[in-house]
């Protein structure tokens, strides 16, 4: 949907400007020159490893790398790995590092510091350590190889090395150390096209090339400044007087982007979200005594206009969520019960399950206006069917504290897919992934032995036909049981001025696309 938007806005407004970018292709990059882009909202930490929040990776996916990049028909390529080979029975992967590559501190890259991340990940890096339930051992049989013995054949392994799921972090900076209080997250130090400089808060991060980046030629501009500007308005003038040059995906409200989509010089794309997906829901928190009812929880999903959320809030940049796995990653079904928009439906069950009018808070997501106006939207909804809600307000840190401690009854959010439910779907319903001071997994309590087995069973079954079974068949209990309630596909068109070449080159697009970027003076 998003890619059929972006060529009926090309097509109507831009058509000259996409002309434009395709004979870039030909052109010779060339070097120098600074880029400003949108960092929206400010990141509440750098130090990848810790803190995976969408800015955190876009920023901080330009400083560390993984082992491995992947293609927007996410195909791997090489990052740290210069090569890898599978093993026939599919247990054994085996990674060849690249040599030469050194620290931003100038220390060498070697297997040790993938060993160390691995063990570091599994304890502060929620999606990680769900990726490695299947790994039985890591081993480096020298500096520059590494081998990962898997328990059982698991697929979707290829697919979890990117910088964002698995960054790679300095052992010669961490060990012996508590990596949540280190003073190098203030200052983070990787291996990638970019290396950190400044942080001014609420004002702007500054990166700078890495004159030893391991990449021969790149990066080809000097640094990018990544501008902190709160006011969406603002960030919607900012690039039409020329102060910065890219807006992210999310950078500007909905209601703004077809006019600024059709700016003089301005490129617009859909592209490098492939491998994200990003789906929006409500954690409901099945531990507070209303909402562990399930009837209580199909309520507030009767109750909440979803089509008014994509068409109005979204400026129709979205799809309605039929259930946990996005449309767009595979074994997805839309075979599931459905929960239009039906107020009465959603009274019935309130009534049915008891509800006495008791206190719910709900806190919107502290990322800009579209949010804040999808929150007012929902409370009404809510209301408007006989529920007591309470707003609450916070900020990014604010909120990723109440959601890690479980302190809320409603939070939206919006969680990233990673093309495969055993990567990016499981994560958030299975009991395993339960963790108090923990983002981003389970956080919503949901507890099912059944789909616990079923997400088990679904990550290394085999062929590709049997986990379309098991799959389909775990996202009717999970509709049925309503643990969060799905709202959106969401859909980040990137902005740009067409000067910037070549930036969305990858699945993860801006989050590591700087390393190729480069300005047409």
């Amino acid at each position: 949907m998003l890619k059929k938007f972006v060529l009926a806005l090309a097509l109507a407004s831009v058509s000259p400007l996409v002309f434009t970018s395709t004979m870039a292709l030909a052109q010779e990059p060339k070097m120098g020159g600074t880029i400003n882009a949108v960092i929206q909202p400010e990141p509440p930490g750098l130090m990848l490893a810790l803190v995976q929040n969408g800015p955190t990776q876009m920023v901080s996916g330009n400083i560390y790398e993984g082992l491995l990049r992947y293609s927007k028909t996410l195909e791997p390529q090489p990052g740290l790995a210069e090569s890898w080979t599978i093993s026939p029975d599919a247990k054994t992967y085996t990674f060849k590092l690249k040599q030469g590559v050194t620290w931003h501190d100038g220390k060498p890259f070697t297997a040790a510091d993938v060993l160390f991340s691995i063990e570091t990940l599994k304890i502060t890096h929620a999606r990680a350590r769900n990726n490695l339930v299947q790994l039985d051992k890591v081993e480096a049989p020298d500096d520059y190889t590494v081998v990962f013995t898997l328990k059982q054949p698991f697929g979707p392994f290829i697919g979890i090395f990117e910088v964002g799921s698995m960054p790679i972090i300095p052992k010669h900076i961490y060990e012996g150390s508590d990596v949540k209080t280190n003073p190098a997250n203030n200052t983070p130090i990787g291996t990638g096209p970019f290396m950190f400089k400044e942080w001014k808060k609420g004002s702007f991060i500054q990166l700078v090339k890495n004159p030893n980046y391991h990449v021969k030629g790149k990066p080809y501009i000097d640094g990018i400044y990544w501008q902190i500007i709160p006011d969406a308005a603002a960030r919607s003038v900012a690039y039409e007087t020329g102060k910065v040059d890219v807006l992210p995906g999310g950078s500007i409200e909905n209601f703004d982007v077809p006019r600024v989509s059709k700016l003089p010089n301005t490129c617009v794309t859909g592209d490098g979200w492939e491998f994200f997906s990003p789906m929006a829901w409500m954690w409901l928190n099945n531990r507070t005594p209303v909402l562990a009812n399930k009837k209580v929880r199909q309520a507030i999903m009767y109750a909440v206009d979803r089509e008014f959320a994509r068409d109005v809030i979204w400026n129709g940049l979205g799809k309605v969520a039929t259930g946990p796995s996005s449309s767009a990653i595979k074994f997805y079904t839309d075979n599931v019960q459905k929960y239009p928009y039906d107020p009465a439906k959603a009274k019935a069950l309130l009534k049915e399950a008891g509800y006495k009018g008791e206190k719910v808070r709900l806190m919107p997501l502290p990322y800009g206006e579209t949010w804040s106006r999808w929150g007012e939207a929902v409370k009404q909804n809510l209301v408007d069917v006989g529920m007591n809600i309470e707003t609450i307000a916070t900020d990014v840190p604010g909120s990723n504290q109440k959601n890690s401690e479980w302190d809320y009854d409603i939070s939206f959010t919006y969680l990233y897919q990673y093309g495969d439910p055993a990567l990016g779907v499981g994560r958030n319903y299975v009991t395993s992934a339960i963790a108090k001071g923990q983002l981003f997994n389970n956080l919503e309590g949901y507890s099912n032995p059944e789909v616990d087995k079923l997400f088990e069973e679904g990550a290394v079954a085999t062929p590709d036909s049997k986990r379309q079974e098991i799959y389909e068949k775990v996202q009717k209990i999970l509709v049925e049981d309503v643990p969060v309630a799905w709202q959106l596909e969401l859909q980040f068109p990137t902005i740009t001025n067409c000067k910037i070449k070549n930036l969305i080159t990858t699945g993860i697009g801006v989050n590591d696309g700087f390393r190729d970027a480069w300005i047409d003076k």
